[in-house]
């Protein structure tokens, strides 16, 4: 499950965030359906709608896969309760044979991670959603903006990343010029991030293709108006 962070207390409002589940949110204010807070994570503002506010509990898995599915019972024949996104957090509390028990139902192994193991190879993980859709203010495996992809890759490897793109720039340390980019460096574009698969391509969500894609980095820069190219480089690493 994900809810979307809105700009205003309205399902018509821009999105400017989101939320899945097993994420804390800190409720500062609460009016009627909307509550007005911040995502624990990363600091967010927005507005959520009270009904998908409940008890926080400690997570201790989180979906590693693009997508997972509850099964109301340990088999892979159960019914399917609910599909949770790449990102979603949850707490295990049993296992049977090759499944977890979670809050409403079981979870395949394959589709978890403990919640403390972490990878150095941040762009593998950003890799697994290769076509997930665009979306505005989206940073799961349901839909993702260039910014949300950064930010939950990093988040597999244990580096915490602020929300928005010009907030990432502060990552890392600046590529000198003439240094040649190497897998894992950031790429900033006005309003954009994205980064390097390899020396030359870029993985990226993007509004151009309206999914995540890896393509050559001069293609990138070439749809970019005139004057209007690469404004910063960072490294990780």
């Amino acid at each position: 499950m994900a809810v979307a962070m809105r700009a205003a207390p309205s399902h018509a409002a821009t999105a400017v965030s989101e939320l899945l589940r097993g994420e804390g949110f800190a409720v500062v204010d609460s009016s009627g359906e909307w509550a007005w807070g911040y995502s624990i994570h990363d600091g967010y503002v927005g507005y959520v709608p009270v009904d998908n506010i409940g008890a926080y509990v400690q997570p201790t898995h989180i979906v590693s896969t693009p997508a997972a599915l509850i099964f109301a019972s340990a088999s892979i024949k159960a019914p399917v309760i609910e599909r949770l996104p790449m990102g979603a957090r949850l707490a295990v509390t049993a296992s049977e044979n090759a499944f977890h028990r979670v809050e409403g139902g079981f979870v395949h192994d394959r589709h978890l991670s403990p919640i403390d193991r972490t990878t150095t190879d941040y762009v593998a993980v950003a890799a697994r959603l290769t076509g997930v859709p665009y979306r505005w203010g989206g940073r799961s495996g349901d839909g993702i903006d260039c910014s949300g992809l950064v930010q939950i890759a990093l988040a597999f490897a244990g580096i915490p990343s602020p929300r928005d793109s010009d907030q990432q720039q502060a990552l890392g340390r600046a590529v000198a010029e003439g240094e040649p980019l190497r897998r894992g460096d950031l790429v900033f574009l006005p309003g954009h991030v994205g980064m390097m698969a390899d020396e030359t391509h870029l993985l990226h969500a993007n509004a151009f293709w309206m999914q995540v894609v890896t393509e050559p980095l001069a293609d990138v820069v070439a749809r970019q108006p005139e004057e209007q190219g690469i404004t910063a480089l960072r490294r990780l690493s």
